[in-house]
């Protein structure tokens, strides 16, 4: 079985960082409105059953997502908000679905989460942790 690669050149390139700076202005918008705690947020919140102070913890988290992916180096610091990302819209999709939200309400948590999965396949090596194996 042959691993496949993403494509790496110019296009490559170009849906790394489409995706990633999409992803980065919505993480950081909606960690902004969580962290002052914005009325439709807190109500949100109090719908799917969460403690208020949830607003704050994952606020903060995406903006230090947000930096973490942002900034050069630091490849495991990346892979850790990677994932901070993946398993914050798994939850929230999770979260609107057992409480029957509608269609709407899965829009944004969907939207990010595709957008963390190709920012994160597109990423350069440079972003990559790196391991060889002998096989």
């Amino acid at each position: 079985m042959t691993k496949r690669n993403p494509p790496v050149g110019r296009t490559g390139k170009i849906i790394y960082w489409v995706a990633t700076v999409w992803l980065a202005l919505g993480m950081a918008s909606t960690g902004i409105v969580q962290l002052i705690q914005m009325e439709e947020e807190v109500q949100m919140m109090e719908r799917l059953g969460y403690p208020i102070y949830f607003l704050t913890l994952i606020g903060a988290w995406k903006l230090l997502g947000v930096i973490a992916i942002l900034i050069p180096k630091f490849p495991v610091l990346k892979e850790w908000a990677y994932a901070g990302f993946f398993f914050t819209m798994i939850g929230a999709l999770v979260s609107h679905l057992a409480v029957g939200d509608g269609a709407a309400d899965f829009f944004g948590p969907s939207l990010l989460l595709a957008l963390t999965l190709i920012s994160w396949y597109f990423r350069p090596t440079s972003r990559k942790v790196i391991t060889t194996q002998n096989e």
